[in-house]
């Protein structure tokens, strides 16, 4: 049976802290483990939080490799953890320089638990609206730039989405997710306090339940260095829309098995068609 895993951060803006906040938990979650069936899902900034993005621009600047900066020193960092622990890891997301290099994306990294690179997602639907909490009103599109296209990548666990915190709010590309064959959909997300409360876990459940599929949400949660607090809330929800599994508050992971047979079951019980949209 394949495990899924989310786990839930207060991260800081040290990559170092950071780096041992989750190899502290991926040692916890795979504690006894004798196999590479399990998926561990990491939440939105994981290496990189609570300051400004300004200085999540600096620190892509910074992490750029020689090698044509096809590789970043924030990737083999995580690539180093997937191989340590054996397992398949989203990376929640880093900063990655753009070719420009006045902006950065906000990118997802799954990688094998060889360590190997399988495939990365830049966050399409960026972040600028006016919310009601001490920061008032967020403009990601300042120093970040979006994606432009899905992301599914294939392993021998499932088929697996890629998408990040806000493209919640975006059914189609779950929809185009789905219908290029996800049965599992990741949500790594930094959500703020009045937003999470308010929609987190209905989005997630109407994400799972119309595209029939597993939903591994990991998120930051707490009151971080700039003053920013984030919902937490982190769940892993089924295909019918059950809640498998949720940690409300603090650091530390969760986990739920993966069953495709339940995909299959609901799927043939309530066909849904879901057509290719592109971006």
């Amino acid at each position: 049976m394949v495990k899924l895993s989310a786990i839930q951060l207060n991260a800081k803006p040290s990559v170092a802290e950071n780096i041992q906040a989750i190899s502290t938990q991926l040692e916890q979650l795979t504690a006894g483990e004798c196999s590479d069936e399990h998926l561990v899902v990491l939440p939105e900034c994981c290496l990189f939080f609570g300051v400004s993005d300004k200085a999540q621009l600096q620190l892509a600047k910074e992490s750029v490799q020689s090698q044509k900066g096809l590789i970043s020193t924030l990737q083999l960092k995580l690539s180093e953890l997937a191989k340590q622990y054996q397992v398949y890891l989203v990376a929640g997301t880093i900063p990655l320089l753009t070719e420009q290099g006045n902006k950065f994306t906000n990118t997802s990294c799954i990688f094998s638990p060889s360590g190997e690179i399988l495939g990365q997602y830049d966050k399409i639907h960026l972040f600028d609206v006016n919310v009601k909490d001490n920061e008032k009103n967020y403009c990601e599109s300042r120093y970040t730039q979006a994606g432009s296209k899905p992301c599914l990548v294939n392993t021998p666990l499932a088929n697996i989405g890629l998408s990040v915190c806000f493209d919640i709010r975006f059914p189609a590309l779950y929809q185009t997710l789905t219908a290029l064959g996800a049965g599992i959909i990741s949500v790594p997300s930094a959500f703020t306090r009045v937003t999470g409360k308010a929609h987190w876990q209905t989005l997630l459940q109407a994400r799972a339940i119309e595209n029939q599929v597993y939903i591994v949400a990991a998120g930051q949660e707490g009151v971080h260095e700039n003053g920013r607090e984030t919902w937490g809330h982190s769940m892993i929800i089924s295909p019918w829309g059950e809640i498998l599994a949720c940690l409300e508050e603090g650091e530390g992971a969760i986990s739920s098995d993966f069953d495709p047979k339940e995909i299959k079951k609901i799927r043939a019980s309530m066909p849904l068609k879901h057509a290719l949209i592109s971006n």
